[in-house]
């Protein structure tokens, strides 16, 4: 693939508006309530934008099309799932966490349980989230920077992103990226719609022919060509036709011809290039779903898959709730009313934006079939344009969808970085504004890091598994802490700790299993069926164990998370139990309008 220019072009003005909206806004941010909830003052809509934007990450604009290229109807449970958590976050959490007053997820489990070590707890969990929700933020900047610009080596998209969003979080936090991350809504459903809009058009033109066959056929997609494709790490391929290919080894001078017999399972090591004639059927990566029969069925990989269906749904309905940039998003909305309005303002979002990725996932099992035998299927909304569209549209195309996954790379990792600095500079230091600077350096440094040294995986399996995490360890309590008054703090934090521990024991069993054959079954990929029970289960044990560790203040807290807004219940807690609020008061001056 040639350099782009168009694409750098976009990335540019996206970097630039990114930038300068950033600025702007910071020029009000001068206390720490403008740095950790932008004073409070976001209003319904423009705070749904804002959590739309920080939300749909490059799971959502580059991982969902690609898990649909590859699983097909099982993989539609992703973008339902992403969604309808709001629903339950609406119903359950939304207001009552406003009311609480507090400022950080953390700063709510202490309201309410009357616990420091509890909160201590909290925090750590809330760092490991964050950070793995950000590791794969920056690994998308960078295989998306590498699919378009060829020349680009995979870390420069990661440092773009990690010293962008730093920068704007340093300046202003909060109230620096509400209005960013508000705007990257808008341009993110305007990159996915507008491509969508187009190749559809082009199908629908060309009497809903494509070069590698309807999706109606029962067998395989086939190359339309002679293609080679470069393979750039370890794959299993599994073929389920008599394939012939001509292989050149890494380091090889010459090809060697090979026959892959049917039902077999073939070892291509990292750097192999692999030449497959025109109409030969596409062999797909292990995890993969290889008849379009298949893929059109949900649940056909029998008992297993629809096991791991139901720990998905559970992991992305419950697991919204307890992400925590998500979470302090509803911290800045003026009451709980607002904070309602805006779930439900989130919802419509949403709902409208993954419509789009999933028609493109569809779209690219019948133009881009390739990315099957390589895996990166991520890659599918990035090579979709030019495939379907060769010449300057596709190019001009891939342009506008790549300035849409950088805002996404650029949002997501704004809010990430703001909400788990908030928590460090509040629990860890005294709270102060150079607290929050110094807490946003060192986290932006630890998953630029992971990103560069780790291995990339699958954009929404690797969320996915934040997602487990979160609905393992912060829904219980949050669900619990709400609505059942007799919930303690050795109850919470064993419950805690059981579900997440048994997450993070899921994924190093994952993790060992990906570099030693693939052994481990479905629960260390999609745990959420057992551990989000077992956290439950757990929590409602040991509290009613140890009710003595239920706080003195319970009455009075259940209160004011309850009692309608215009009671006048709600309080907000002080900045840091252990530190002075910084607060140089601008009044009338840069308040978020409606």
């Amino acid at each position: 693939m040639e350099m782009n220019p168009w694409v750098l072009t976009g990335i540019v003005l996206v970097a630039a508006l990114t930038f300068y909206l950033g600025h702007r806004s910071s020029r009000f941010a001068n206390s720490t309530h403008d740095f950790l909830v932008a004073r409070r003052t976001v209003r319904s809509r423009r705070n749904a934008a804002a959590i739309s934007g920080e939300y749909l990450s490059a799971a959502s604009f580059l991982g969902v099309a690609g898990i649909v290229l590859k699983e097909g109807a099982d993989g539609l449970w992703y973008p339902i799932g992403f969604t309808a958590g709001y629903l339950a976050l609406m119903l359950f959490v939304a207001a009552p966490l406003r009311r609480s007053g507090a400022y950080t997820l953390p700063d709510f489990l202490e309201a309410r349980l009357g616990s420091v070590a509890l909160r201590r707890c909290a925090t750590a969990f809330v760092v490991l989230i964050g950070i793995m929700y950000l590791v794969p933020q920056l690994q998308g900047a960078g295989l998306a920077l590498h699919t378009v610009l060829p020349g680009v080596p995979l870390w420069v998209g990661a440092l773009a992103v990690t010293v962008l969003v730093a920068g704007n979080v340093l300046a202003g936090g909060m109230r620096a990226i509400t209005v960013v991350q508000a705007f990257q809504y808008w341009l993110k459903l305007f990159a996915i719609a507008v491509p969508a809009f187009v190749l559809c058009a082009v199908f629908v033109v060309g009497q809903h022919s494509s070069p590698s066959g309807a999706l109606g056929d029962a067998a395989p997609p086939v190359f339309s060509q002679d293609t080679t494709v470069a393979v750039q790490t370890d794959v299993g391929l599994r073929v389920d036709v008599v394939t012939p290919v001509r292989i050149k080894d890494p380091g090889a001078t010459t090809e060697r011809t090979v026959v892959w017999a049917k039902g077999a399972t073939e070892q291509v090591a990292k750097d192999t290039q692999l030449k497959f004639a025109a109409g030969t059927p596409v062999p797909v990566v292990e995890d993969a779903v290889a008849n379009n029969s298949d893929w059109l069925r949900p649940g056909s990989g029998g008992l297993g898959d629809l096991l791991q269906t139901y720990s998905l749904i559970l992991a992305t309905f419950l697991g919204t709730m307890g992400l925590p940039h998500v979470l302090v998003r509803f911290y800045t909305n003026p009451d709980g009313k607002a904070a309602r309005r805006t779930a439900v303002h989130v919802l419509l979002l949403l709902g409208l934006f993954y419509l789009f990725p999933t028609l493109l996932g569809v779209i690219s099992r019948m133009y881009v079939p390739e990315l099957l035998v390589t895996g990166q299927t991520d890659a599918a909304v990035l090579r979709l344009p030019q495939s379907v569209l060769p010449g300057v549209a596709g190019e001009v195309l891939t342009a506008v969808v790549m300035a849409g996954a950088f805002a996404a790379f650029l949002s997501t990792s704004s809010g990430l970085l703001v909400s788990v600095a908030g928590v460090v500079s509040t629990d860890l230091f005294k709270g102060r504004v150079p607290d929050f600077r110094w807490a946003t350096g060192i986290v932006a440094v630890i998953p630029a890091v992971l990103a560069l040294t780790m291995r990339p995986t699958d954009l929404s399996l690797s969320v996915g598994m934040s997602f487990a995490l979160a609905a393992s360890t912060f829904s219980p309590l949050l669900v619990l802490g709400i609505w059942w008054r007799r919930l303690t703090w050795p109850g919470a934090m064993a419950g805690m700790i059981v579900g997440g521990g048994l997450v993070i024991a899921a994924i190093v069993l994952n993790t060992v299993s990906g570099y030693t054959g693939n052994w481990a079954p479905w629960l260390a990929d999609q745990p959420a069926l057992l551990t989000v029970p077992a956290a439950f289960l757990v929590t409602v044990l040991v509290s009613l164990a140890t009710k003595d560790g239920t706080p003195a203040d319970v009455n009075a807290v259940m209160l004011r998370l309850h009692a309608p807004d215009p009671l006048g219940f709600m309080r907000d807690r002080a900045v840091a139990r252990f530190g002075q609020v910084q607060n140089k008061e601008r009044t009338g001056k840069g308040r978020h309008r409606k």
